[in-house]
């Protein structure tokens, strides 16, 4: 059986009139497919950015001082979203699309919550004393909570560098440690709640706010407080824009405060790369709170 062979040329000019078959998976028009799925992966991202925004984590920033020695003036932590539930609060812009709060739960005592000012709904971070039905009060400054003093021991001194994002309130010392830095120097104690949950508070000395009558608190609401007790603007007093926040909605709960992610002093200058390192107080980056 004779077999019929063909010239290179020929064959040549007959793989010009019939070009090879594209391979699976190619397209005629290969960049529109590579935008379309930029696209697809740009959506995606957005939309696992918004279910971690508003499900479970919001990233929030220590813009004062009413939360030392646990919280300073620079840290950037993230609050968990879920312990307290979802509302109009949780989501972006407190878009209103949430009927009240769905899934709520109750803090506990001595959580360390994020919450929006009852007035001028600004983010604000305190620390849970009362529940409702709690009768709360102060004598001199010392917590009484359902008419018990809460233990309140003396500890060593608390010292915090001097920085461009941390000051020397008024009931400080400013002085110089042995490091020979520039540091604020305040009274320290450790205040434990019924349960044995301790946590350290500051105390300056004698305070317009260390007195308040027995007050019981009402349903779905919480009485907070700032561990630098001598300087927070909290449950103690009416609130008011952009000042106290008064007896607090639970409604307004945005999250717990759970771990710092960053800290700064705040002496760090664009320009100048090395100064983003000295800035970060690395020592607290991962701190569970």
């Amino acid at each position: 059986m004779d077999v019929k062979t063909q010239s290179p040329e020929a064959q040549s000019a007959k793989a010009m009139q019939h070009p090879a078959k594209k391979t699976r998976g190619q397209t005629a028009d290969e960049p529109t497919e590579t935008l379309a799925s930029f696209a697809v992966f740009v959506l995606k991202l957005v939309v696992a950015v918004l279910v971690f925004r508003i499900f479970i984590f919001t990233p929030f920033t220590i813009p004062s001082e009413s939360m030392l020695p646990r919280l300073q003036n620079g840290d950037f932590l993230l609050a968990a979203k879920w312990p307290y539930g979802y509302s109009n609060y949780s989501l972006p812009y407190n878009a209103p699309l949430l009927p009240g709060r769905i899934f709520g739960g109750e803090p506990a005592r001595g959580d360390v919550v994020i919450f929006k000012h009852p007035v001028d709904e600004t983010d604000y971070v305190k620390r849970v004393i009362g529940l409702p039905g709690d009768t709360v009060a102060l004598r001199g400054g010392q917590v009484f909570l359902n008419g018990e003093p809460l233990p309140r021991e003396p500890m060593a001194d608390f010292e915090i560098a001097i920085s461009p994002n941390t000051g020397c309130a008024w009931g400080g010392i400013e002085t110089t440690n042995a490091a020979g830095e520039l540091v604020c120097r305040y009274n320290r104690f450790r205040e434990t709640l019924p349960g044995g949950r301790s946590y350290e508070v500051l105390d300056f000395g004698p305070y317009s706010g260390d007195d308040y009558a027995p007050r019981i608190i009402p349903e779905g609401h919480l009485f907070v407080m700032g561990d630098n007790r001598d300087n927070s603007r909290d449950s103690r007093f009416e609130a008011r824009a952009g000042d106290a926040v008064g007896i607090l909605p639970q409604d307004l709960l945005v999250g717990r405060a759970s771990i710092i992610m960053f800290s700064t002093d705040g002496s760090a200058e664009w320009l100048n790369p090395v100064s983003w390192f000295t800035a970060t107080r690395w020592e607290r980056i991962g701190d569970v709170i």
